[in-house]
This record gives structure tokens, sequence and C-alpha cells, in this order.
């Protein structure tokens, strides 16, 4: 019989879902944003060689989050458009819940959800891993391993946008001799000998950014201090001024 979760309860189902899976594991999530434990627990899973799916619907990856995935070779990713479900399967049981695998989520957002076993509900179980199957299908694969973003790049986009910050500036200000440099929040982070997910999490704290639908968006307060969201290749960015600091 399928078994009711609260916040914690999904939680921490979720991890035994996946430390448990021995064969296969699907995890679909429209937002992925992995927190360590579960980073942790799927490089296990990569260790044993172990066949992991991961389908999301938000074509937002943050470059770390790229990286990290282009390292495991036996976690596969897949796009799937509007794409709302969220549902974990292993061989033996499935997560039905309004749980993202997004770590603002599993912090902040109170979640419920349901647990079902194979063993137990056999049929309930089968339609639910039918239905993952077919969210597969009709989903796009992403080789994350030939799209890795490196620092390179990230200099290339900031000074991509560097430079065309003062070509504008210099037509509508022509006494303005440049614009300051700007710098990713990776970039920033490194300069200010922090980790990018812990800037991150400061950034939010002190109200520079803000989470809107499980989305990382700059406030007005970030707009005011210099801050810039942009639109890249992997979804949005934000640049902040070089000599920023919170």
């Amino acid at each position: 019989m399928a078994k009711f979760l609260n916040t914690s309860a999904t939680n921490y189902f979720l991890e035994e879902l996946i430390k448990s899976a021995s064969d296969r594991l699907i995890l679909i999530s429209p937002f992925l944003k992995l927190n360590d434990r579960i980073k942790e627990l799927l490089e296990d899973k990569n260790r044993l060689k172990i066949d992991v799916r991961i389908i999301y619907g938000k074509n937002e990856l943050q470059n770390d989050e790229i990286n990290w995935l282009s390292r495991l070779t036996y976690v596969r990713t897949s796009f799937c458009k509007n794409l709302h479900a969220k549902c974990y399967i292993n061989e033996e049981n499935c997560i039905i819940t309004s749980l993202n695998l997004y770590e603002f989520s599993q912090v902040n957002n109170n979640e419920m959800g349901v647990v079902v076993s194979r063993l137990d509900d056999q049929e309930l179980y089968k339609e639910a891993y039918a239905e993952a199957q077919r969210i597969i299908r009709i989903s796009d694969e992403v080789r994350i391993s030939l799209e890795k973003v490196t620092d390179k790049e990230e200099d290339i986009i900031s000074k991509e946008d560097e430079v065309s910050g003062k070509e504008e500036n210099s037509r509508t200000q022509a006494n303005t001799n440049s614009k300051k440099t700007k710098l990713t929040t990776s970039k920033l982070a490194k300069k200010l000998g922090k980790k990018t997910d812990e800037l991150i999490k400061e950034l939010i704290s002190l109200a520079y950014v803000e989470i809107k639908n499980e989305k990382e968006m700059l406030t007005q307060k970030g707009i005011e201090s210099g801050g810039e969201q942009k639109k890249g290749r992997y979804g949005d960015y934000f640049l902040w001024e070089e000599d920023f600091n919170i």
C-alpha cells in the first residue's frame, strides 16, 4: 500500500531510494540543482556502474551542474519540454511527489508525496514505471560530456558582455572612458575565496538574488548594486562588478 510522505520523509525516502538502487534509477524533475548529499549518492551509483537516467524540464542548468554531470559516465540526462512531473524510481520503489531535485525546494518548501512499493502495489508501480519510460522516450538526450562549460568559456561570456557594454556606453556617453569589468558569479566567488553555491546562498540571504518559481532572479537591490542577469547558452547567469563585495 502507498505510504504518505511529508517534507522530511520525502527527502529521507528519496535518499534511501537512490542508495538502494542496484540495477536502475530514474529521476524525473523539472528543476535540476542537486545538493551535495544527492551528488555523493549519484557519484557512488556511477562508481558501481548503475544505469541512472535524469530527466529535467527547465533548460537552465548551472555551470557547476553541467561540469559535475560531465564527469559521470553512467548518468544520462534528457530534456523533456513542458515537464512538470516529479517522480523517482528504482527497481523496487517509486516516489511520486511535489519535491523537485532542487536544493532550495528540499530545504525551504513544504512538500508532500507518496512512496509506492513494487512488492505491495505491483499494478500501481507498473503504471508509474511505464509512464516514466514514456517520458524518457519523448525526451531529448543531452550529451553533457560534449557540452562542458569551462572557466575559459565563462571568461569569453564575461568579456563579450563587457565589450558590448563598452560599445553601447561609448555611443550614449561620449565622455565615459570605459565600463567596469563584470564577473560571472563563479568568477566572483573565486575572487572572494568562496564556493559558487556558498556565494549564491549569501546573495539570496542578503536579498541581492531571490527565488521565483524555483528560479534564481536578480532583485532590485541586486540591480542597484550593479548586477546584471543575462541569458546564455545554458540558461540565465549573473554578472557582477569586479569590486562587488557582500
